[in-house]
């Protein structure tokens, strides 16, 4: 007992120091950078923080294992059971000293074909162990790893290489967030380290089908973006024995307050919908062997954040009494295998050791990897070389990939609640999970007041409304403060011009109190433009957007005002236009007591691309379009009023037609602005 409460010890100290190289200690409020690194910082900090015993880490391995699969996108795949055939083709062989290269594709899915070169050594007389090596982001893929192949090869393994969408044979849009605005990927739930995954299971099912294969002993390694998919298949995919995850993965913290995510693809992190880090997913490898390699000068990797995961990932090993199979390989030299491709060494003793049972002296695999074999030309690896086939999705998989929710056809209000309780139960676990388990107290003050604006005065309150953010809002007060009066929160959108809102409401005081609200990112809090494309993307690897924090903001708004004096808390209504309606009526849903919501010029839907460089409109929420879009959620706010200003999006018939159909077409208002609005 003495000795797991020592071994606890080191372990926490292990994975606590690295912590005070980020400097935490003062609060730096409305600061979007100190945010997202704090935020990072307790999400690596609480990564397998809980398990203190194997039987902890067994309780909540398969809630684990669900949770990587999801947010890699992986949920409408058939990871169990009978999947699609293979259809493997072969389109040519190439010979070369001791093996022979076989170019074939085979089929991932329907139309989803993945070119590869497969490696198999020669005087094969019965099944040996394998390899499947994944592809970094670099161009030629199979021309640029050729030589790892061809070592393996003149091991004795059978190597498979595999092609990633991005930088293939066909060129598929694999970077969506980093070079092309699509954001909107975010809403979908997909990440296109989900397709690269979903292509290596299949590759396993490859290599474990050919009768020259050993299927119980089959490897994973690859570099940089193939280091990361060495993290995820072993992770997902128990049949891979043994792994060597090279320059794939830092831990979150260092990544977020380093800024190396700005260098990295979408596809380095998974969607983050359940706070994990790394260690999280190297947990799941455990207790196989697992190699995890780094250079000491990597541009994208600190050497100190990749010791925090092993660090990490140690205690599990050390559960299963295994600490020998997990391995901190240290390399010289920038990103790669090392100054002198020493980390490849260490890769091929590796496998060696752990697929073959071979031990070999340092001595030894140093003069085999110094051998020199003829590289070919991307010409000769060529897997298509009679053309693409005609029916390759390859360049449109994230359009399918995932499956989205469709409008629903309902027809009583018995369907209606089932759909709302579905949609709201969904969005509470997988959009709006890193909602703050435990409120911040709101912390209201009363921070000027004046005579000049409104009938009755307007005063300006500042409240807490997560750890980090003290926002304002303004209430001009045109109704009597000696009894409970409606009132309407406007929301303001970034970047808007002075008195776009004022314009946008003006006539609605006449019933109403107003308030006008600035969520985080927006007037005193705003940030600048330049620097959205990193916050969105920061944003999504801690397990948020910003429109989702802007929505936790306008919920705890609307909590100030239902304590405030001379507000009745039961005839609160909210207005927002452009960008901010989309926070509106997500908010309006959470709340489920927005008397009334005023809309003007929503977006259509939140599957739309953004501008490449990360400005405009930050619409995106995680996974919501699996379960709905905006249209809908406007048609989940029934029975309540719904006040479109002026005409709406053709989308959002299918909301006013649900109305009608449940008999409350009166509360669909159509207005041309909002002083004609009568509440």
């Amino acid at each position: 007992m003495q000795a797991k409460i020592i071994i606890g010890l080191i372990f926490w100290l292990m994975t606590t120091l690295c912590f005070a190289q980020i400097p935490f200690g003062n609060s730096q409020p409305n600061n979007i950078r100190y945010y997202l690194n704090r935020t990072a910082c307790e999400i690596t900090q609480n990564s397998l923080s809980g398990v203190n015993s194997l039987g902890d880490w067994e309780g909540i391995k398969k809630q684990r294992y669900r949770e990587l699969v999801e947010m890699l996108g992986l949920y409408d795949n058939p990871l169990e059971g009978e999947r699609p055939p293979l259809n493997i083709k072969k389109t040519g062989t190439v010979r070369q000293k001791g093996y022979r290269i076989e170019k074939i594709y085979y089929e991932s899915l329907p139309s989803l074909y993945v070119p590869a070169n497969l490696y198999i050594p020669d005087g094969i007389k019965k099944p040996v162990p394998a390899i499947l090596y994944v592809c970094g982001h670099a161009p030629t893929q199979k021309e640029r790893y050729q030589e790892h192949a061809q070592k393996f090869a003149k091991l004795g393994f059978v190597c498979l290489v595999i092609e990633t969408i991005q930088f293939g044979e066909v060129r598929g849009m694999h970077r969506g967030q980093e070079s092309y605005g699509q954001f909107h990927w975010y809403s979908r739930g997909y990440n296109a380290a989900g397709v690269e995954t979903w292509n290596g299971i299949r590759g396993i099912d490859l290599l474990s089908q050919l009768p020259e294969v050993d299927p119980e002993k089959i490897g994973v390694t690859g570099i940089s973006g193939g280091g990361s998919q060495s993290w995820y298949l072993p992770a997902i995919d128990q049949r891979i024995k043994a792994a060597a995850a090279v320059a794939g993965a830092g831990s979150l913290e260092g990544q977020i307050y380093h800024r190396t995510i700005d260098e990295h693809c979408d596809c380095m992190m998974p969607n983050n919908t359940y706070l994990q880090d790394f260690a999280d997913f190297g947990a799941l490898i455990a207790p196989r062997p697992f190699m995890i390699a780094q250079t000491n000068r990597d541009g994208y990797y600190s050497f100190e954040s990749v010791q925090t995961l092993y660090n990490k990932i140690k205690k599990i090993y050390t559960f299963y009494e295994e600490e020998e199979n997990l391995i901190l390989a240290e390399g010289s030299g920038k990103h790669g295998y090392g100054e002198t491709f020493e980390l490849r060494k260490d890769i091929l003793a590796f496998f060696l050791k752990e697929l073959m049972d071979k031990d070999i002296s340092e001595k030894e695999i140093e003069a085999f990897d110094q051998e020199i074999l003829p590289r070919l030309s991307v010409e000769e690896l060529r897997v298509y070389v009679d053309g693409i086939p005609e029916d390759d999705r390859t360049s449109t998989i994230q359009d399918s990939f995932v499956k989205l929710a469709s409008p629903p056809e309902i027809s009583n209000k018995k369907e209606f609640e089932n759909y709302r309780t579905t949609v709201i139960d969904f969005l509470k676990k997988q959009t709006f999970h890193a909602f703050p388990k435990k409120e911040t107290p709101l912390d209201v003050h009363l921070e000027f007041q004046d005579k000049n604006f409104g009938k009755y005065g307007r005063e300006v309150y500042r409240f807490t409304s997560e750890k980090d953010w003290k926002l304002e809002l303004s209430l001009k007060r045109t109704l009597p403060k000696d009894s409970l009066q409606p009132v309407l929160l406007v929301l303001r959108n970034p970047e808007e011009k002075r008195y776009a809102s004022e314009g946008f409401v003006s006539g609605a005081g006449k019933n109403m109190n107003i308030v006008f609200f600035e969520a985080r990112g927006i007037g005193n809090t705003g940030w600048s433009q330049q620097l959205q494309w990193h916050i969105r993307r920061a944003s999504n690897w801690t397990g948020r957007t910003i429109a989702s924090m802007r929505v936790y903001d306008v919920l705890r708004c609307v909590q100030v005002l239902r304590n405030t004096s001379g507000i009745d808390p039961e005839n609160i209504s909210i207005a927002a236009q452009g960008e901010m309606a989309t926070v509106a009526l997500y908010a309006a849903l959470l709340d489920g007591n927005i008397k009334n919501l005023v809309i003007k010029n929503p977006p259509a839907t939140q599957n739309i691309a953004s501008s490449p460089d990360g400005t405009g409109d930050a619409i995106e929420m995680l996974n919501c379009l699996r379960i709905t879009d905006l249209p809908q959620v406007a048609g989940l706010l029934f029975p309540n009023n719904f006040i479109a200003v002026k005409d709406l999006p053709p989308s959002y018939q299918w909301a006013e037609k649900l109305y009608t159909n449940l008999g409350t077409s009166n509360h669909w208002i159509k207005v041309e602005k909002v002083s004609e609005w009568k509440p």
